[in-house]
């Protein structure tokens, strides 16, 4: 791995490792706030936000920013990271520990690095997806710096699938596997990521909930499948703050067939 690739890595480690560390003293702790779409803010998420993006200024001045609690216009920068400084508030402000912090870094608009970390539980998810760029990249996908691949079992109801809150109409007794909701948008595909869940839906992610694990999961093997429109490259000048990207997520592409039917 070449020096700019290491330094990426290396940022990304120290700066969700500090960050997660104050998140873990706020966690359970804090009061949240609703935003304009329904969803929860806390003064950690902002806290959390600020710190990341004034880390990446510090680290990669060239470099563009796009964050939920700030920054949701796409820039016109070669590189942007792309920050979801707290996946999960939900979790987060009642003790559930199933919340992360998401990096994704994007070069010409589409996502090239993926890392996610999860403090309560010490997960450091990376990968790397080359896609159509030009770029000479590492390859693969990790968990605490392990290879992980997505499972090449066929269904029975003695595998998972993960839903969002917005997408429990898919639920039903045919359906071919055991559900399961955990509240997390990043980490209902990370699961996929490791092998322990075949497949998810997200109904309304935003591009931030998505961009880190779109690259881990990819880089594992499995399957991403847009269902409204095609998440990347992102269009310069537009605001994401509002733009949902409906998507399935599969381990393995013989599974899209069947569980795309149940879900579109």
């Amino acid at each position: 791995m070449n020096d700019l690739w290491n330094n990426i890595l290396e940022f990304s480690q120290s700066t969700t490792t500090r960050i997660g560390k104050q998140l873990m003293q706020d966690f359970g702790r804090v009061q949240a706030d609703s935003k304009a779409d329904g969803s929860l803010v806390t003064k950690a998420d902002k806290w959390a936000d600020n710190q990341i993006r004034d880390a990446i200024s510090t680290q990669f001045p060239n470099h563009g920013i796009l964050s939920e609690e700030n920054n949701t216009v796409f820039p016109d920068n070669e590189w942007c990271w792309i920050v979801d400084p707290l996946d999960g508030t939900t979790n987060f402000t009642r003790g559930i520990p199933i919340w992360c912090i998401s990096l994704g870094l994007l070069y010409k608009g589409s996502p090239v690095f993926g890392y996610v970390y999860a403090p309560p539980t010490d997960e450091a998810f990376y990968g790397y997806w080359q896609g159509d760029s030009e770029l000479s990249l590492p390859s693969g996908a990790f968990c605490n710096h392990r290879p992980i691949k997505t499972s090449d079992d066929n269904i029975s109801k003695n595998h998972f699938f993960n839903v969002c809150s917005r997408s429990t109409s898919v639920i039903n007794s045919d359906f071919p596997c055991k559900i399961r909701m955990l509240g997390v948008a990043s980490y209902n595909f990370l699961t996929i990521a490791t092998g322990a869940v075949l497949g998810a839906i997200e109904g309304t992610p935003k591009v931030w909930d998505i961009a880190g694990a779109w690259v881990i999961l990819q880089a594992a093997g499995g399957c991403w499948i847009s269902l409204k429109s095609q998440p990347f490259p992102l269009v310069v000048g537009e605001d994401y703050s509002s733009k949902s990207l409906p998507t399935l997520a599969v381990s393995k592409p013989e599974l899209i067939k069947i569980f795309k039917p149940l879900v579109d």
